[in-house]
């Protein structure tokens, strides 16, 4: 089994679209972590009374890229300086995280986060914290960007960060 590592930086659909497209990452889900709320379903994240985020859960292959790699392009493909907040989408399940399982991942993201604080015009609010209480999201949110490309929401949000992502990290796209 690969290891993973499980990462909210905003809608998960924007978070989701980019790693499916990161060589090296063999499964992407997307879910909810770190609330009190045992399985909650999307209506009651989105109220933002659970408090989960909107993460994805990335697998990937060690061999091929590494957690440090990860890490760099979700620095780039949201806004780690804007508390509860990406773009338009706003409340404490859109907050930036890294959600670890060991003390290596945690200092691998402190490392990563220290490294982008040094060119990051306001300071990092992404949270580093142990995993805790995840739920995979309901089927309709998985490969949602690859199964409805012309939605609103796809089009002008999703499009562009993985626009943005291919432009900067062009040698860590996946063949097709």
């Amino acid at each position: 089994m690969n290891p993973f590592i499980t990462l909210g930086g905003g809608c998960f659909w924007c978070t989701e679209a980019v790693y499916l497209r990161v060589q090296g990452v063999t499964a992407v889900e997307s879910g909810y972590c770190n609330g009190h709320t045992i399985h909650p379903t999307y209506q009651q994240v989105c109220t933002g009374t659970t408090g989960h985020n909107e993460v994805v859960k990335v697998s990937y292959d060690p061999a091929i890229i590494s957690l440090r790699e990860l890490l760099e392009i979700f620095f780039v493909i949201h806004d780690p300086t804007s508390l509860n907040r990406q773009g338009n989408d706003s409340g404490t399940q859109y907050r930036s995280g890294i959600y670890v399982t060991s003390d290596a991942e945690r200092e691998v993201a402190q490392a990563v986060i220290a490294q982008a604080q040094t060119v990051a015009s306001q300071p990092i609010v992404t949270e580093v914290l142990t995993l805790a209480n995840y739920s995979k999201a309901e089927a309709y949110h998985q490969d949602y960007f690859a199964n409805n490309p012309d939605q609103g929401y796809c089009a002008f949000v999703v499009a562009p960060k993985v626009q943005k992502f291919i432009k900067t990290f062009a040698s860590k796209v996946k063949s097709d």
